[in-house]
């Protein structure tokens, strides 16, 4: 059967749309149309789609659209047939019932094929089902795709009517359905399909016809002054700002705010235009971290910065939904709006720095962290323990480490941090540097809120180190215990990323010396979490909620490791629970000696011996050497011998690569022992001994990882 192809045009108007939302609301929208049209094979083959996403409307063209779908041959297994067909051979009620319900009334019970499954027969219905029609299935597309929405929130409006109320994300008011230069008569949110729409709600002479699907885009940004597309709405509003950041001499930064600033604006205007606006340059001497903040989270201005040094300067820019040949009154007006806020951050500052940073810390007592956990002042008592047990265990300035544990939480009294919480430790730095504070402990305040450490800990960072540790670790054992555990995607305490904070901690502490790769300490986190345990009343913590968020921050290790290397080496090493800092260096240890030809036998071997062992009866004693009467046991018990000096050498220098190649030498005797042995013998002497000789072959094999993981 041939059909018509043509390209098809969806589009639904809208009052402004969640700019947040949008872009994954516009790529659901078309997918939903796509998906659902695909499925009742109303696609052509080469069909490309393409997502049109503004603030006022939400549409997708599809290139190749058929008006009916293909016939396809259908199967239906209908129902036993002792059920359906009466002794006579005719239809009962319920056979008659289910075809009605399938569709497929027209059929004559006669013709119905029979199939058993082995235990009765049942009927079955075979045919061709004629293909959808567009409407029928554009239709059914369309309620499928806008029911199937992610909408951040959902909204209740009555329509013309009076009566009639629907649900949707904002009000809509027109649908546009055009299959090639025809209208398709399908309705969505009580409105009917046409070929009109509205460009922009400024620039645009009032309504825009749309003569063929493929003239939307063009006749939108000609005639609309609109860009349809998301995306190349956004590559031009970013090569606006980059002509004149670069005109200026000027930067946007390089920090994620500007790309997420940049989805958000392009989701708020629909014919973008770039201007320049400027302030006062005396707002400068304000930490620019706060008018940063105030510029794009309240105005939604790019801040411009100065590339040689990158400082703020005094100018920015205004991303607008007009364009005039006469921004004059743009620019005025942005910045008429801009100063009251850089004057509201100028003054929070200034008020701020007549009170020292310390004395704001009694204000932490009247400040609820939890109810179940006490306030912010008893918080920072504990985070002050845990720091200073932390710093003992480095050898770092205890005193240090204790001071900027007593100030971490000081600005949250702090006016500037009541009007901008996102920036908590920023300020308590700006105020801590301007009382005089030391400067490690300055910089411990400023970076104690980054999700992770990212660079070798030195000497000058080790008190932010210190603080970044014990603030997490109070963190995890305090929520916790309260019975607040993470549970599916739900974590609002941030244990995960706090889990992930430890363990980053505790890498860049290896990688800057203070933790050795051969040495278990002198930090370890079993210690790190009995500081954090001690540091709560007796009996506030239960008793297994350490060995709890050990195994998590043990699992969540596991699945950060994953992502980059072989996952039964990564279980290998997780199964020893081995010292934190050294997990990242035996993963690739244990990945190295997976590629050497010994690999696969050994860890073969050891986990049949694991498996042996487990059912050994009473303890495993010392091996006794006039025991061994094989020749492969006592090869064996030699090449035991001979390795573990080797092995144990090179454990104890970290050299877990190392470990492994010399344990790979043991593989010819394993395979004879195993080849050649009858370890359960008769003789319950023998039968121990032979035992006793797998349990120290089995210490050996596992001191890096628990190399049985790797048996496929």
């Amino acid at each position: 059967m041939t059909t018509t192809i043509h390209p098809l045009l969806v589009e639904l108007l809208t009052e402004e749309l969640p700019p947040k939302a949008l872009n994954r609301l516009g790529q659901a929208f078309a997918e939903g149309v796509r998906a659902n049209l695909e499925r009742q094979g109303l696609l052509a083959e080469d069909c490309q789609s393409t997502a049109y996403a503004t603030p006022r409307r939400l549409a997708v063209r599809l290139s190749a659209v058929r008006a009916q779908a293909p016939d396809q041959p259908f199967t239906e297994k209908l129902m036993p047939a002792k059920i359906g067909l009466t002794e006579n051979g005719q239809a009962t009620p319920a056979l008659l019932k289910k075809l009605a319900a399938k569709g497929l009334e027209h059929l004559d019970p006669a013709t119905l094929e029979r199939e058993s499954d082995g235990k009765q027969d049942y009927l079955i219905a075979r045919g061709t089902a004629t293909g959808a029609q567009l409407a029928e299935g554009l239709q059914d597309a369309l309620e499928k795709a806008i029911d199937g929405l992610p909408i951040p929130k959902v909204m209740r409006y009555q329509l013309a009517d009076g009566q009639t109320s629907v649900k949707f994300v904002r009000p809509a008011h027109r649908l546009v359905a055009l299959f090639g230069a025809d209208i398709v008569p399908v309705s969505a949110l009580g409105l009917s399909a046409g070929r009109n729409t509205l460009g922009h709600r400024f620039m645009s002479e009032g309504e825009l016809v749309i003569p063929q699907a493929d003239a939307y885009e063009a006749i939108l940004a000609e005639s609309g002054h609109v860009i349809a597309s998301f995306e190349a709405r956004r590559a031009e509003i970013e090569r606006q700002l980059q002509a004149e950041a670069n005109r200026l001499s000027a930067t946007l930064g390089d920090d994620p705010e500007v790309t997420a600033l940049l989805d958000e604006v392009t989701a708020l205007v629909e014919h973008p235009t770039v201007y320049v606006g400027q302030f006062e340059e005396t707002f400068l001497q304000v930490p620019q971290e706060c008018l940063i903040l105030t510029m794009r989270l309240n105005q939604k201005y790019f801040p411009l910065f100065d590339p040689a040094t990158g400082k703020l300067t005094h100018r920015f820019l205004i991303v607008s939904n007009m364009h005039t040949g006469n921004p004059a009154n743009i620019i005025e007006g942005n910045q008429r709006v801009v100063r009251p806020r850089l004057a509201d951050a100028q003054f929070f500052f200034e008020t701020d720095r007549k009170v020292p940073l310390a004395a704001r810390v009694e204000q932490l007592g009247s400040i609820v962290y939890h109810n179940k956990l006490g306030t912010q002042l008893e918080r920072v008592e504990r985070v002050r323990a845990i720091a200073r047990g932390v710093a003992e265990a480095l050898g770092a300035n205890v005193s240090s480490c204790d001071r900027a544990a007593l100030l971490a939480k000081a600005d949250l009294g702090s006016n500037m941090v009541g009007e901008f919480p996102e920036l908590q430790g920023i300020m308590g730095a700006y105020y801590a540097a301007g009382d005089g504070e030391p400067a490690d402990v300055v910089e411990a305040l400023r970076s104690q809120y980054r999700n992770r450490c990212d660079r070798p800990v030195q000497p000058e960072t080790l008190t932010a180190a210190v603080l970044f540790l014990a603030e997490r670790a109070e963190t995890l054992l305090g929520i916790w215990a309260i019975g607040l555990a993470p549970t599916g995607e739900r974590d609002p305490f941030g244990l995960r990323r706090a889990a992930l904070g430890v363990i980053s901690a505790f890498e860049q502490l290896a990688a800057g010396g203070w933790l050795k790769i051969s040495a278990d300490g002198p930090l370890s986190l079993d210690g790190l979490l009995q500081l954090a345990e001690a540091s709560f009343p007796a009996g506030k913590v239960p008793t297994d909620t350490r060995a709890e968020v050990r195994a998590f921050i043990y699992e969540r290790y596991r699945n950060q490791l994953i992502v980059e290397h072989d996952r039964h080496a990564v279980d290998a090493v997780i199964a020893l629970a081995p010292p934190l800092h050294q997990v990242a260096e035996r993963v690739r240890a244990v990945t190295a000696f997976g590629q050497l030809p010994e690999a696969e036998s050994l860890a073969a071997a050891n986990k049949r011996i694991g498996n042996l062992l487990k059912k050994a009866e009473g303890d495993i004693g010392d091996i006794d050497a006039a025991l061994l009467a094989e020749p492969a046991e006592q090869a064996l018990a030699a090449a035991i011998d001979a390795l573990r000096p080797q092995a144990e050498a090179c454990l104890a220098a970290g050299d877990f690569a190392g470990n492994l190649r010399t344990l790979a030498q043991a593989r010819s005797a394993v395979d004879a022992f195993f080849a050649d042995v009858m370890v359960m013998a008769d003789d319950a002497r023998v039968r121990a001994n032979r035992l006793a000789l797998l349990s120290q072959l089995h210490g050996l094999m596992n001191q890096v990882a628990d190399i049985s993981r790797l048996a496929q």
